[in-house]
């Protein structure tokens, strides 16, 4: 007489399901990179503020997909996690700067901005697999 072994089903929820924040996150900054936007007063003690500004932008918008990611599977697929929480951020990235420069009449694409967001989704990254290897050895 066989054991029945209990299989356990996955069932897959929909990628808007999972990821609802960090879409949410994307449109907002398709949003406000594309749009036209009313001047905002600059801190003028604070050099570079729109830079540091796409820093956290792009940094939060890494998290946030982190955040999701590891909410939402039981395993980390190292790959899958570098493609969807930091390529994907930094192609749209740079697909938004070009679609600022040519695209649009009130907005500029430029290099700082996309070497900016770079940096905010790099830090975000690495945070994340720090945090992960900290969760991990607990």
């Amino acid at each position: 007489m066989k054991v029945r072994e209990e299989v356990k089903t996955e069932v897959k929820r929909p990628f808007t399901r999972r990821y609802p924040l960090a879409l949410f996150t994307a449109c907002v900054i398709v949003c406000l990179s594309l749009f036209p936007i009313p001047e905002i007063p600059q801190a003028p003690d604070v050099p570079f503020m729109d830079k540091w500004t796409h820093m956290v932008m792009y940094g939060g918008f890494c998290l946030v997909i982190w955040f999701e990611y590891l909410r939402s599977h039981q395993t980390v697929n190292a790959p899958r996690i570098t493609f969807y929480g930091f390529l994907c951020p930094v192609i749209m990235s740079g697909l938004l700067e070009l679609a600022q420069e040519y695209l649009t009449t009130c907005r500029s694409g430029e290099w700082l901005d996309l070497l900016a967001n770079t940096t905010g989704a790099t830090l975000a990254y690495l945070l994340g697999w720090t945090v992960l290897k900290k969760v991990i050895t607990k």
